[in-house]
């Protein structure tokens, strides 16, 4: 027998010439890791406030409808009315908007409504609501409020803020008083929405909205229609708060529709029917209520009583340059492009009350 072989000689491995390389790949997966996990935030934020179904419409506008050149006429003739022969009117000039509430009414029943008045006190002063409302046909319990305040800040004529909001909720009034909506629709006008009263018990919007609270109604949305009437094509025309210039247009000709987040599956359903159905610039946002300008119109009432709600503006402050001064007279207001809104709206309004297509 031939001897076995001697044992072999173990192998000698190459060593790693980079002993860094592993640490490298470590670290990189590691980054990798932590910027999933940090970008997950970012991408739930902008799916959360910032995306909106459909898309703005661009490019030129298209000719006015008949009866949307109807409409300028309407809106105009109204915004006039209460910037210019009522003029400034709160609780400081408390003739004037009593004349305003009057005209409110009196506009609600040229439409056929039989209008009634929410009465409170302010500082001894008489102030109103003013409601009139369509009983829903197949679901009477839940309601949808359409709303604007008529009221203007001290030295101010408010044709903007906020004739134009109170024109428009005197025009969609008009629209749907021969219609027999599925859920219960009220247009009601708003006394007290501007300092000293924002924010305070003698806002009317919160004085209605409290008592929608205490009657335990179940409004479904509301809409305030605020400052809704001023849009330019200037370049760098429109404003924001932080962060937002980096993820909307900085040219002022759109109309905005905002809430909270609370609000967003409303702010989403009316921007969607509103750019299917209009062919007009639109943006849409639901936003924290702490950011500047969220909160501030009627629709903040109805979110400290726990009900959804939304605004529908021109962004105000962010693009008006006559916003809350001497100069928001009516004829700083574009009514053509109010008017395109304005019929816009009635389809958002439609689809939140199941009322027929016309």
């Amino acid at each position: 027998m031939e001897p076995p072989p001697p044992p072999s000689a173990p192998v000698a491995l190459p060593r790693d010439p980079s002993p860094k390389r592993g640490r490298g790949r470590t670290l990189l997966i590691r980054a990798v890791v932590v910027s999933f996990f940090l970008g997950l935030p970012l991408v739930w934020m902008y799916a959360a406030m910032i995306w909106m179904p459909g898309s703005s419409h661009t490019g030129p506008l298209p000719p006015l409808a008949p009866g949307q050149a109807a409409l300028v006429q309407s809106l105009r003739r109204d915004v006039e009315e209460l910037a210019g022969r009522i003029g400034i009117r709160n609780t400081e000039t408390h003739p004037q908007l009593e004349a305003a509430a009057n005209f409110v009414e009196r506009r609600f029943r040229d439409a056929g409504f039989t209008p009634a008045r929410q009465t409170f006190q302010t500082d001894g002063k008489a102030c109103h609501n003013i409601e009139v409302e369509i009983a829903g046909t197949t679901a009477p319990g839940e309601i949808v409020v359409i709303g604007a305040h008529y009221d203007s800040v001290t030295g101010c004529p408010g044709a903007n803020d906020n004739g134009s909001g109170t024109a428009a909720l005197i025009a969609l009034a008009g629209v749907f008083a021969g219609e027999k909506p599925g859920r219960t629709l009220r247009f009601v006008a708003f006394t007290n929405e501007e300092p000293e009263n924002f924010c305070t018990p003698t806002m009317g919007s919160w004085v209605y909205a409290k008592r929608c609270h205490e009657r335990r109604e179940n409004i479904r949305a509301m809409i305030s229609i605020e400052t809704i009437g001023y849009y330019t094509d200037a370049p760098n025309s429109q404003a924001y708060p932080a962060p937002l210039s980096w993820f909307y247009p900085s040219t002022g000709n759109f109309v905005a529709f905002v809430g909270n987040l609370s609000s967003r599956r409303l702010v989403r359903e009316s921007i969607g029917v509103f750019r299917r159905e209009a062919a007009f610039p639109s943006e849409g946002a639901a936003l924290p209520e702490s950011l500047d300008g969220v909160g501030w119109s009627d629709h903040w009432a109805f979110w400290q009583e726990g009900y959804p709600a939304i605004m529908v503006t021109d962004t105000a402050v962010f693009r008006y340059p006559q916003y809350h001064t001497a100069q928001d007279t009516p004829d700083r207001i574009d009514c053509e492009r109010f008017a395109r809104v304005v019929d816009g709206m009635k389809a958002v309004v439609r689809s939140l009350t199941g009322a027929p297509r016309p």
